[in-house]
């Protein structure tokens, strides 16, 4: 068969007569569920938001816990002890107080809350209901204070919202100051919290003193002795003179023998000398620990040596002790952490919220997306069947 004939008009077999008219009535079908679907919502979403949704004011503040460190004496004269404080940052602290209900029920005391939030009486989507429990105010508190917090640079920075401008900066300015009350909070007790340690180092400190003192003053009432060392130049000194005394009387005796006869008194009473000057060297070789013992002088001596560098070293913890509280005082004295603002509650002079082109742009956005996912599952499921 050739082409021609293929497609003469007899060949061409016709379409149904109901295949049109039922395209036309799934276009409008599809036209009239776009018109309900997302114009409608949209043409009411859009009236809502330019004509009956209230116009909010946005007060921004930027703040940032300073800390003043200071070097401590201890450090300073390289000594043994000093006061260190860890723990979390404060500006973590700070942005998790700002998120929480103790910062929203001192400003609803302070400012009242409930009634600012509620001006808006004509916007039920945006405006607060007063009648609201704590646990409410606390959720709408989080759609209208932002916060953003750089944790490199510690860095907070706080977005409020209100529906006049003097509410929003009201609500800035009082957010600024409770976070200045918990910082001093802090700081007051992280002061009273190293005073009172600095204190009971101290205390320990002249325990320990005492006790070495008292150790040394038993042992001098003990052994009769005030400064061992010094008392031991002085056995030495004796030690060496006697040493030399046995000499001339070793050569005494020697030129005696040589030069008289053996009968001779005198040789007898040499000998009693040298006898005498041996024992006399004997005991005081004993008492210096020569020939041993448990209460030799060496064994005071050690033990008066290790007293005395025990009451050096108590000494020692007594002054860094002295010294660490009287740096604990010093700063608590002084205003050593605080809140600085790099930037101060500031006036809106114009409404730049909600923003009505981004929220308008999002719902339709999501409706006509919501609508063509229904449309296509609609049709696909009907075309299955």
């Amino acid at each position: 068969m050739s082409a021609a004939d293929q497609l003469s008009p007899s060949r061409i077999t016709p379409l149904p007569v109901s295949a049109a008219p039922r395209a036309r009535r799934r276009h409008t079908w599809i036209a009239l569920s776009f018109l309900l679907g997302v114009l409608l919502p949209s043409f009411g979403a859009g009236w809502y938001l330019y004509a009956v949704a209230a116009d909010q004011y946005a007060s921004t503040v930027g703040f940032s816990v300073r800390k003043e460190e200071v070097a401590s004496p201890i450090e300073l004269f390289g000594g043994i002890a000093d006061v260190a404080t860890t723990g979390s940052s404060d500006s973590d602290i700070l942005y998790e107080f700002i998120q929480s209900q103790e910062i929203v029920e001192a400003l609803e005391r302070r400012l009242s809350l409930s009634p600012r939030y509620a001006r808006a009486t004509g916007d039920p989507f945006f405006a607060y209901d007063p009648a609201g429990t704590i646990e409410d105010l606390l959720n709408y508190w989080s759609y209208m204070v932002r916060i953003t917090y750089d944790s490199t640079t510690e860095l907070i920075e706080v977005r409020a919202l209100a529906f006049t401008p003097e509410d929003a900066t009201a609500i800035a300015t009082g957010i600024f100051e409770e976070s200045t009350r918990l910082v001093e909070k802090l700081s007051a007790v992280a002061q009273q919290d190293t005073i009172a340690f600095a204190e009971a180092e101290v205390e320990r400190a002249v325990e320990r003193l005492k006790a070495a003192r008292e150790a040394l003053t038993g042992f001098r009432s003990r052994t009769q002795i005030v400064d061992p060392t010094a008392d031991l130049q002085g056995q030495m000194g004796l030690l060496s003179t006697l040493e030399q005394q046995l000499a001339e009387a070793l050569i005494g005796a020697d030129l005696l023998r040589e030069s008289t006869r053996a009968s001779d008194p005198r040789i007898t009473q040499a000998d009693l000398r040298i006898e005498v000057i041996e024992a006399r060297i004997a005991d005081e070789r004993r008492k210096l620990g020569h020939d041993g013992g448990g209460d030799d002088y060496a064994t005071k001596l050690a033990e008066y040596e290790r007293l005395a560098v025990d009451r050096e070293f108590a000494e020692q913890a007594y002054t860094a002790a002295l010294a660490t509280y009287d740096q604990a005082l010093a700063e608590a004295r002084r205003k050593s952490r605080y809140l600085a603002a790099y930037i101060k509650p500031t006036r809106a002079e114009a409404s730049e919220f909600p923003r009505k082109e981004v929220l308008l742009g999002l719902v339709m956005f999501f409706l006509a997306a919501g609508w063509a996912i229904a449309v296509l599952v609609f049709y696909s499921v009907r075309d299955r069947r």
